[in-house]
Order: structure tokens, then C-alpha cells, then sequence
């Protein structure tokens, strides 16, 4: 007796198996251009990705609860690995002991400077972010003095090259306030401010800067936006060129995970704010009001890359920058960001930073 091959099911799944072979067949061939020997698999038997607390990684969350690299790949284990910042994430991806993860542009190009080799797989959210302050004779950068404490996560966090930049149009100097600097988490950063205890500021991002601007002793004294000249990507994922290159297929499946998650809360921001309100401890409603704040943008696709490269070694924070920005980034971002004949496209234009004067 013949079997069926009609049935809805049975051909999800057999176009599910060409497009693994294609993403296989791609792969293998990418392999042999390059010389590399390495053994070509559609996935490994489990992914481990990156997680931490913030709006900013809302899609992942999502990515997590809808169960979307699973959507992809059925029958793969993903490992979701809680951790507490960029530089612990970056570290990780390093030693081997994460797949993809998610961290500021600054964090990322600190490590490709020191010769790391991965690249860019896709943005997640531009989100507001800046400095706050309790007190009253503090309005610009230059009322700071030597003994005002600056929190931010760590040195090279997106949040401190975001104060240098700011440092440079003001005191002309993108180094002048690292000396202020501390190392502080983010939920400790807004403890400490709201409660006017052992900071003067803390330069911070979602939901950590509406709970201090909405705190009626806070005070905003720079903006991240115009500090940087224009909207920047505040998080990216990386995934190193081992496993972009050995398993393309999982990689494929995780960037559209990503891709789906994002249309996820993009589309539906009062169903996004029900399944993550539990996991923010905040009410419904004030986790929506959070999702759609002024200023935030969930994208796959990244901004400011170049403007951070340039800034970032004008400073003398890395030593070298990308000829163009798709040594940094892995296909589908370049090709999401394109490359207009005769000019730049406004894409291209927003991966640099606004000239000021």
C-alpha cells in the first residue's frame, strides 16, 4: 500500500528537509572555498544562548517561551544561560561555553579589536538609555567634579563609551570623566540613585532608566541619542565563525528565530507585555508602557556600527577599525543593510555617527 505524501504535515516536513539541505549544501560549499576541513553538521545537539534582564532582551524572552529555535530545528535542546553582563557573555563565547550571545556594540568590538573571530548575526533593540542624577547642581557634564561616582555596568559597556561621546562635544575630552567611573549592575546603579546613596549618577537603559525618571528626585543630564548623534543599536548578537561556519543550518534557524520574535512583540505588544510581565515582576500594564516607551525600536537590524568603530579608536578604547561593516557583521545583516550604488542608502547612512561641529 502506497504511503500518503499529501497530508499538510507531511509536506511542512519535507520542505522543512530541503531547506536543511540547503542550508547544508551552502555551508559545505562556503567550507570549500575557504580551505576549511572542519565537519559540516545541520545542528548540534543542544544551542546555548545568552540571556539577561532587561527590555532590551525582550525577544528573547519571547524566542524562549514560544519555544522558536525549537519551531526550526524540532527536537533541539536550548540551554538559556542567565548572566549578569556583557563582559561575562563575552568571555563565555570565548571559552566555548555559549553559542550566540547578546551585549552592547562596544563589548563586541573590544574583543573582534583583540583578534576574537566572530561577527555579528543580528541586532535586537535601539531603547532609550542615559545619565541620571539626584542632584540639583548637576545640569551639565562640567558640574561634575573629581569625587562624583559615575555608575556604569563596567568600563567599555555601551553605557561608558555613550558618556565618552557625550564627554567629547562637552569637555572636548571623551576621557574626562573616567576617573568618576564605578562598576555597578544595573538594578544595584538604580537603587543606589533613587536612594541618593554612594553615586552621584548612573548612566543606565531599560526598564532601569523609567523607573528613575519616573522618580520625582531624578533628573536626566544627557540623553544616549543625542549623545551619540542619532539612533544606535543598544544590543547585538554574536555567534563565533566556528559555529556559523559548522552549522549553518542551526545558525539560519536561530536568525529567524530572532526575526520572528521581534515581529512577535513588534505586532502584538499587549500580548508580549502579558507572557513577560511575570518575568519583570512588573504589572501588565506598566510592562506595556515600558515595550512601547518613546524611542524603542526591537530590529534585526543594526545602526551605529561604524560610528562606535570610529569613536571607539579615535579614543584609543581598540586600536584598529572595520574597513566597512560587513567585516563585522556575518550575510544576512550585510545584506539587510545593503550597499546603494552612487551613494549610501539611509541604512548605510545610520551606521555611522552625525557630524557635529
Amino acid at each position: 500500500m502506497k504511503k500518503r505524501i499529501n497530508s499538510p504535515l507531511t509536506k511542512a516536513l519535507i520542505l522543512f528537509l530541503l531547506l536543511l539541505a540547503l542550508f547544508a549544501v551552502a555551508g559545505c560549499s562556503q567550507e570549500k572555498d575557504a580551505g576549511d576541513k572542519a565537519e559540516i553538521k545541520i545542528a548540534p545537539a543542544k544551542i546555548r544562548i545568552s540571556l539577561q534582564f532587561g527590555l532590551g532582551y525582550a525577544p528573547l524572552q519571547v524566542m524562549k517561551e514560544k519555544k522558536l529555535i525549537e519551531k526550526y530545528l524540532p527536537g533541539i535542546e536550548v540551554e538559556w544561560v542567565q548572566m549578569g553582563t556583557g563582559g561575562l557573555i563575552r568571555e563565555s563565547l570565548i571559552a566555548g561555553d555559549l553559542d550566540a550571545g547578546f551585549m552592547g556594540i562596544p563589548p563586541y568590538l573590544i574583543a573582534w579589536d583583540k583578534g576574537v573571530d566572530w561577527k555579528i548575526a543580528t541586532a535586537l533593540a535601539s531603547s532609550p538609555q542615559g545619565l541620571q542624577t539626584y542632584r540639583d547642581d548637576i545640569n551639565s557634564l562640567s558640574d561634575f567634579k573629581e569625587d562624583d561616582k559615575i555608575a556604569v555596568p563596567i568600563p567599555g559597556s555601551v553605557q561608558h563609551i555613550l558618556l565618552a561621546m557625550a564627554a567629547e562635544k562637552e569637555l572636548k575630552d571623551p576621557k574626562a570623566l573616567d576617573y568618576n567611573l564605578v562598576s555597578m549592575a544595573h538594578p544595584d546603579g538604580t537603587n543606589a540613585l533613587i536612594s541618593e546613596r554612594g553615586i552621584t549618577a548612573h548612566f543606565t537603559s531599560p526598564p532601569y532608566i523609567f523607573e528613575e525618571l519616573t522618580s520625582v528626585n531624578i533628573k536626566q543630564v544627557i540623553d544616549a541619542e543625542e549623545a551619540f548623534g542619532g539612533e544606535h543599536t543598544f544590543l547585538v548578537g554574536v555567534v563565533t565563525k566556528e559555529f556559523h561556519d559548522k552549522y549553518p543550518a542551526a545558525y539560519a534557524a536561530f536568525v529567524a528565530a530572532v526575526n520572528d520574535a521581534i515581529y512577535y512583540v513588534n505586532q502584538n505588544p499587549r500580548e508580549a507585555a502579558k507572557m513577560l510581565a511575570p518575568e519583570y515582576k512588573m504589572s501588565e500594564e506598566k510592562t506595556y508602557e515600558y515595550l512601547t516607551w518613546p524611542g524603542t525600536n526591537f530590529t534585526s537590524t543594526p545602526y551605529g556600527l561604524m560610528g562606535f568603530a570610529e569613536f571607539m579608536k579615535m579614543s584609543g578604547y581598540i586600536s584598529k577599525t572595520p574597513t566597512d561593516y560587513s567585516e563585522i557583521v556575518w550575510e544576512n545583516v550585510s545584506a539587510a543593510i545593503g550597499n546603494k550604488a552612487g551613494g549610501k542608502s539611509p541604512v548605510e547612512e545610520a551606521q555611522y555617527r552625525k557630524k557635529t561641529k
